[in-house]
């Protein structure tokens, strides 16, 4: 399993993968979470990838908002 190739979750606009990857990298470089290069977070513990997720979602609840409020 690398990468994005077993997938379970789909992008509602894929037009945005290059963007959320982008997110995704300036979260790791803000908490110190190395993303591994071949895609596979197994060897990542849960406190790693539960605070990736939970920066990502957090980031992205801004933009949200932040859009919904015309700024």
């Amino acid at each position: 399993m690398a990468g994005s190739r077993n997938r379970s979750n789909n992008l509602v606009v894929p037009q945005a993968t290059a963007a959320l990857q982008q997110l995704k990298v300036e979260a790791a470089q803000q908490l110190g979470v190395q993303i591994p290069q071949d895609g596979y977070y197994g060897n990542y513990t849960s406190r790693e990838t539960g605070s990736l997720g939970g920066y990502i979602t957090k980031r992205l609840v801004q933009l949200a908002e932040q859009q919904l409020s015309g700024k």
